[in-house]
């Protein structure tokens, strides 16, 4: 099977294992941060079988942390790809755009019942300026400009699809983080605070849910293969600061 595979998945219980997979990695990320995660595990093992089994009427909290994963995931790929080379872009316009109507059409099953659900906006590359210039000015090749993306993504990411989920991320930490990813990985920062570095370490293990997604969804993807080793990399490169 290809990644072709994912244009299969339609229905709630299609988008169970998606849910559970990114749930986990933001409790694992809040955990490693000593965050207060209080009974989130157990409520993505009763959100996670309540998809299986098809339904979505869930208690608000279980169905804001479902439709949150989900909306963040359909939203992040055009905003991602915008950091990318054209031709990686182009290359994806079209996948990115089927995802997004897939997972905002299970989300919104999700959000109905919601007096309120926001729609995260992540960072382009317009938004991110360095020195008066584009942050993307200062990486070059494929690899770098992934990392760089990916080092302010997934903190925006997280921060909502936690938030959502009823754990505390403190603005402070997100503010600092931000602003030292973005002069570290442009090169006008040499090392990050140690509370920074553990926070991109820990975040950067999205490795492990492309890999995740891949074993679970049976993907056999030369591009999954290559993200997961581009963020693989950076996350040993980080771990190495505190050995």
């Amino acid at each position: 099977m290809t990644v072709l595979r994912l244009l299969r998945l339609r229905r709630p219980a299609d988008f169970a294992d998606w849910y559970r997979i990114g749930a986990e990695y933001v409790h694992d990320v809040a955990a490693g941060m000593g965050l207060r995660v209080g009974d989130f595990e157990s409520r993505v093992v009763r959100a996670t079988d309540a998809m299986r089994a098809g339904r979505t009427d869930l208690p608000p909290d279980l169905a804001r942390s479902v439709a949150a994963d989900l909306l963040a995931d359909a939203v992040f790929c055009d905003p991602f790809c915008q950091w990318m080379p054209l031709w990686y872009e182009l290359g994806l316009a079209a996948p990115c755009a089927y995802a997004d109507f897939r997972l905002r059409r299970v989300a919104e099953r999700y959000a109905d019942d919601l007096p309120h659900l926001s729609v995260p906006r992540f960072s382009r590359p317009d938004d991110v300026y360095v020195d008066g210039r584009p942050a993307t000015a200062y990486v070059d090749g494929f690899a770098e400009r992934f990392v760089l993306a990916d080092a302010i993504l997934h903190l925006e990411w997280f921060t909502y699809v936690a938030r959502e989920s009823g754990i505390f991320v403190p603005p402070l930490l997100v503010e600092r983080t931000r602003e030292q990813t973005v002069a570290y990985y442009t090169g006008r920062r040499t090392e990050l605070d140690p509370d920074v570095r553990t926070f991109q370490r820990l975040l950067f293990s999205d490795d492990e849910w492309v890999r995740r997604i891949a074993d679970v969804y049976d993907l056999d993807s030369v591009l999954f293969d290559y993200w997961e080793r581009i963020l693989a990399q950076e996350r040993r490169r980080l771990s190495a600061f505190d050995g």
